[in-house]
């Protein structure tokens, strides 16, 4: 399928920029030019169709629908909203407080704030286009399972207590909505100008991601990394999870390095544990938390939701050997 953008980054590697073939330059030059192509292309292809179908989606719909559920229903349904709708995790706070006020519960609401950043379809895309459908449909299954899971736990221990009072005080009672009809050429328009919009606000986040990718795919040794952060290495997963908590990074830039990094022998299950923690749990989503939520709570989540990373890069290691 995408061949032809293979010879076009042969094309420009080897007689425009005029690069001598099986250097070590030419080897990254070469995967920074198909990777950002091809990762351009599914996105903006991908992010308008979605967009488009959530254009029968309002947000007001979606957090009743939810609301009016129960609770495994809810979790469930929450998790593949998050799917088709790509919220990264420092916009927590909006939709913790909407999702509050119109009653949907509180584990239901973590279970969407987990699944959304972690797998949305820009997360999609970049998985399909750089490991295949197999490695993005686990991805997928155990992102549902961790955001699923999560959320019932949360729900489990009863912490209502733990979030802030002013958030309880405006639940809104009245739940009726007002649907904006839209023709469908006013789809398309919203659906490429959404398209067009994301694309602009993630495109930096590829170019930096790709390069750091093509750094490693042609200037480190294959076996380095391996040495470290192999399948055999026990503390790999966690210490990935760790390392990945304090950075703050969308799927689009982090995804092309989770790639270099699995070619040169780290573990598959390991850069997407790294992955994981990176989309899902941040420090900045922390801090922003701070303003709803109590610093139990806080913490009951991110142990909750790092656990669950966790014993996912141990399964995908152990599956995928």
């Amino acid at each position: 399928m995408f061949y032809p953008l293979q010879l076009l980054a042969d094309w420009l590697t080897y007689l425009v920029f005029n690069i001598a073939p099986e250097t070590l330059l030419a080897t990254a030059v070469n995967f920074f030019i198909f990777d950002t192509l091809k990762i351009f292309i599914l996105l903006f292809v991908i992010i308008f169709i979605v967009s488009f179908v959530r254009t029968y989606l309002p947000p007001e719909k979606v957090r009743l629908f939810l609301a009016k559920k129960n609770k495994l229903t809810g979790h469930i349904l929450a998790s593949l909203l998050g799917i088709i709708t790509p919220f990264c995790s420092c916009s927590a706070v909006p939709l913790f407080l909407g999702f509050v006020e119109v009653g949907v519960p509180l584990g239901v609401t973590f279970s969407f704030l987990i699944a959304s950043p972690m797998i949305n379809e820009v997360a999609l895309v970049l998985l399909f286009g750089l490991f295949g459908w197999k490695i993005s449909l686990l991805y997928i299954l155990s992102g549902l399972i961790i955001a699923i899971v999560s959320g019932l736990f949360i729900d489990r221990m009863k912490v209502e207590h733990l979030v802030a009072d002013f958030v309880w005080k405006n639940k809104i009672k009245d739940n009726t909505i007002l649907e904006i009809k839209m023709s469908q050429k006013e789809r398309m328009t919203y659906a490429l100008n959404y398209a067009i919009d994301i694309f602009k606000k993630v495109w930096p986040y590829i170019l930096v991601g790709v390069g750091l990718g093509a750094w490693i795919h042609g200037y480190v040794p294959a076996d380095f990394l391996a040495q470290y952060a192999g399948a055999d290495k026990w503390y790999a997963v966690p210490l990935a999870t760790l390392i990945g908590i304090p950075l703050y990074s969308n799927a689009a830039g982090v995804i092309p390095l989770v790639s270099a990094l699995t070619e040169k022998g780290v573990a598959i299950g390991t850069t997407l544990a790294f992955m994981m923690a990176v989309t899902a749990l941040s420090l900045p989503e922390f801090m922003i938390l701070k303003k709803v939520i109590k610093n139990k709570l806080i913490v009951i989540f991110a142990s909750v939701v790092g656990v669950g990373i966790i014993i996912t890069g141990y399964l995908f290691n152990l599956i995928l050997k």
